[in-house]
């Protein structure tokens, strides 16, 4: 008999699977879509810290999963969501930040009751090793002992680029500063990633999930199985029936069952399960088990845009396998109702796998405290349909402001005359559908990208043209910078995500009707089934999703080990 059914092999759900098979009197059973990776399976894009390939290949995503990003889009877009043991955690950009203090006391003030800082901190403390701030100097914010390695590029391996942004930031008032996640202020930052000793990405697949874990005797992982519904005995959960690669159905029983399958899919399969707006169900011949309005609704997301520069020989990274997203740049908006640090901007050594991308310096800027929210829905009861993904960003006035100040922000910086000799052209950029066509790893964009590397190195004072001719597609800084309504349908046509999607299964109050889970996960109005994953965030923190995702599977596997059966 199977204790803990845990539905989804995630950041979150290989942490639970680790954490609560550490009683031997429990059998946890894993199931995941997508295949499986080990410590000794991984393939190098994955195992690479530079990480700029292992998002983009196909093997390692829900290929068919795609998403309307502004409110009012009439065409949607892929939408890279990880299906791979690990999840985000096997195929992100290895970032290790815990985001605002104040976005953890937020969560208590929206109902998820003991989800303040002071709840929280002693999770990121646990889930962390920080090779870069150890001692008793640092025990009160820092931990040393836990599965995730965390540490800095060091300053040789910065690029020229880099190094010369953070420069003129300084300049710009935004002192540089040691510790990402020390206290909440703006500034620069030498970005905190986690990798192992070897220098290599560590997956929660693999620091959770290590060979000793797998070797337990009460732990079953099975992957490249599809999660079709949870199965309930009136309202209380009692297993799932499941999908194998064979297409072969299966029903399993189990005491709990527990949804980490991310914020697009734990809704989808509650949903489909019956858990959810009842009008949606009965619209799609789904038999109500609990109305709950919520389920798909509060859906959030990071919304992004970018400054890019064609970076001169001197501005090129020396060690082109380096860790891209080198430092960050955290400042505040001030636009009204908006919090400190609400701004973020990645400072890239490079842009991309490619020859181009080697050859590009960027500020990917994305607003890191977003008020847009969205909604997903079914469009069938079949599992292998995607849902109906709708982020609505830029619907908060807000988040549209911020966006063009980012542009802007980033524009005054990479022109400043301390880069011209890091940098010679600078563009307005996004990672659009046509971006993200041309980066698909392969040989023939391989090749594209190469030829256009060589004209670009030869083409003199002919690179802006060239340029924005082919990449910027006529688009010019000076034109946005002059034109407000300009600037504006810019954004609105190019403003993309950050792969961080949250909220969609949100933690709160019994008698929040737009509810859907109880602080601990457990879903309201059943019995058996609980969700962890960055669907329960109430409001999405001021961060890369991953390790408040892992905080928060820490957290809740403590409070299921202290409310047993």
């Amino acid at each position: 008999m199977i204790d803990y059914l845990i539905l989804g092999g995630g950041s979150a759900g290989c942490v639970l699977a680790a954490r609560l098979s550490e009683d031997p009197n429990v059998n946890v059973c894993l199931i995941e879509a997508g295949r499986d990776i080990s410590l000794h399976t991984m393939p190098a894009a994955i195992r690479s810290r530079y990480p700029g390939r292992a998002y983009l290949d196909v093997s390692n995503i829900w290929q068919r999963l795609t998403a309307f990003i502004v409110k009012g889009a009439t065409a949607n877009r892929r939408y890279e969501q990880a299906r791979i043991l690990g999840g985000g955690s096997a195929i992100n950009a290895l970032m290790t930040n815990r985001g605002a203090p104040a976005d953890y006391d937020e969560w208590q003030q929206l109902g998820a009751e003991g989800w303040n800082w002071a709840n929280c901190l002693p999770y990121f403390r646990k889930l962390e090793n920080d090779t870069d701030f150890s001692g008793p100097q640092h025990a009160e914010r820092h931990g040393n002992h836990g599965p995730v390695r965390i540490r800095r590029t060091p300053a040789e391996r910065l690029s020229p680029f880099v190094k010369a942004v953070i420069k003129v930031l300084a300049g710009q008032g935004l002192a540089h500063k040691a510790d990402q996640n020390g206290p909440w202020e703006d500034g620069t930052y030498v970005g905190a990633i986690g990798v192992s000793e070897q220098g290599e990405r560590i997956p929660t697949s693999v620091c959770y999930l290590t060979d000793d874990v797998r070797r337990r005797s009460n732990l079953t992982i099975r992957t490249q199985c599809v999660v079709d519904r949870v199965l309930f005995k009136a309202r209380r959960a009692v297993g799932a029936q499941i999908i194998g690669s064979d297409s072969r159905v299966e029903l399993l029983t189990a005491k709990e069952v527990i949804l980490c399958a991310g914020a697009i899919h734990s809704p989808a399969i509650l949903l489909r399960s019956g858990v959810g707006p009842a009008e949606e169900l009965n619209a799609l011949g789904i038999p109500v088990v609990a109305d709950r309005l919520g389920v798909g609704g509060n859906l959030m997301e990071h919304p992004s845009i970018a400054v890019s520069a064609l970076l001169t020989r001197q501005g090129r990274t020396p060690f082109p396998d380096e860790h891209h997203e080198q430092a960050i740049v955290r400042f505040s908006s001030g636009v009204q109702d908006t919090p400190v640090g609400d701004m973020h901007g990645a400072i890239l050594s490079r842009s991309g796998w490619h020859s181009i991308g080697y050859r590009m310096g960027t500020i990917f800027f994305w607003v890191n405290k977003s008020y847009s929210r969205g909604r997903l829905r079914l469009t069938s009861k079949d599992p292998q349909d995607e849902p109906d993904v709708s982020f609505g960003m830029l619907s908060d006035a807000r988040d549209l402001e911020r966006m063009k100040q980012a542009l802007r922000f980033g524009a005054q910086t990479l022109l400043d005359d301390a880069l011209s000799d890091q940098r010679s052209v600078v563009f307005p950029s996004s990672y659009s559908p046509r971006v993200a066509k041309v980066a698909m790893p392969g040989v023939f964009n391989g090749i594209q990208r190469g030829l256009l590397s060589a004209l670009l190195d030869i083409a003199g004072p002919l690179r802006g043209l060239l340029i924005h001719g082919s990449v910027t597609q006529g688009v010019t800084l000076k034109k946005l910078l002059t034109d407000d309504q300009a600037l504006t349908e810019f954004v609105r046509r190019n403003v993309g995500g950050t792969w961080h999607p949250s909220g969609t299964c949100r933690m709160g109050r019994v008698d929040d009707p737009l509810a859907v889970t109880t602080a601990d996960g457990r879903v309201i109005g059943v019995e058996g089934l609980r969700v962890c994953d960055a669907s329960l965030m109430p409001s999405i923190p001021c961060a890369n999703t991953n390790v408040p995702t892992i905080m928060m599977a820490e957290r809740i596997a403590d409070l299921i080990k202290a409310q047993p059966f």
